[in-house]
């Protein structure tokens, strides 16, 4: 079995993307035998209110039969937008199992105490906070996208930037995806990292070094993410399906496959 738990469906306002409906997404998953993926919409990145991306993403989820039991949706939220926590109840109402965030585009901080608040929110919900690291290269962004974030004069974010929040938070369910520039912490930080309730997906640039890295963290801290329609579909696959067995055994590889992902979700499968 297998569960991509980082995948869109929606527009990027600076490229041209396919297979981004709903519909798009399964045929995808149907090629490469895939079985379910969180999902959230992509347009809310850039639309000043995200709600209405959610609410996109709540109607293209009813209107086909199964959507709803192979999809698992996901809120686009931005706390530093006034009427968010009304936006969160119906999100949770309808069904949505965590929340993404996006402090460099919605320009705020990890450590914004409304950030913080949210995170506490979602905990208490059983909700997933869902942490992306990056979105696109900058070296290939549209001269309109963000040119830096807030408290920073460098367009990408590490690991590090997401700490804050992490510590403030830290028995806090995370995915944190799309890791491009390593998974380096302060030394400080790496104790609670270890420790903590999170899962890496494999569609980072910096997961290329897959068998380095399960030296480092185990294999229940890891699961397959497609960052589709962005990223091609294969790559976050290959990382599992290529490790050795001296690398990781296939219970290791059930585990990042779709255990992992079960257990964050608390579905059955």
């Amino acid at each position: 079995m297998w569960i991509d738990i980082n995948a869109y469906t929606g527009s990027w306002p600076y490229k041209q993307l396919r297979n981004s409906t709903l519909s798009g997404l399964a045929g995808r998953m149907d090629r490469f035998g895939i079985d379910k993926a969180v999902v959230a919409g992509l347009s809310g990145i850039h639309y000043k209110n995200t709600q209405p991306a959610n609410e996109e993403l709540y109607q293209e989820l009813k209107s086909q039969s199964g959507y709803q039991e192979r999809f698992i949706p996901f809120a686009v939220i931005n706390p530093a937008y006034p009427g968010w926590k009304q936006d969160l109840k119906k999100c949770i109402a309808n069904g949505f199992r965590g929340v993404r965030i996006y402090p460099q585009y919605h320009d705020y901080l990890p450590d914004d105490p409304a950030c913080i608040e949210l995170a506490r929110i979602c905990r208490e919900e059983g909700l997933i906070t869902a942490l992306t690291i990056r979105m696109v290269d900058s070296r290939q962004r549209s001269w309109l996208d963000i040119p830096h974030v807030a408290g920073t004069a460098v367009g990408e974010w590490t690991l590090r930037n997401f700490m804050p929040l992490i510590r403030a938070v830290p028995d806090a369910p995370y995915f944190i995806l799309n890791i491009a520039n390593g998974l380096a912490v302060d030394q400080a930080d790496l104790p609670l990292l270890k420790k903590a309730n999170v899962l890496f997906d494999t569609s980072g640039r910096s997961l290329g070094f897959m068998p380095d890295l399960l030296k480092q963290y185990p294999a229940e801290k890891f699961a397959f993410g497609s960052h589709s329609p962005i990223l091609d579909y294969v790559t976050g696959m290959l990382r599992i399906a290529s490790l050795r067995p001296d690398e990781a055994g296939e219970r290791d590889k059930e585990l990042m496959r779709s255990g992992n992902a079960l257990r964050f979700l608390k579905q059955r499968g």
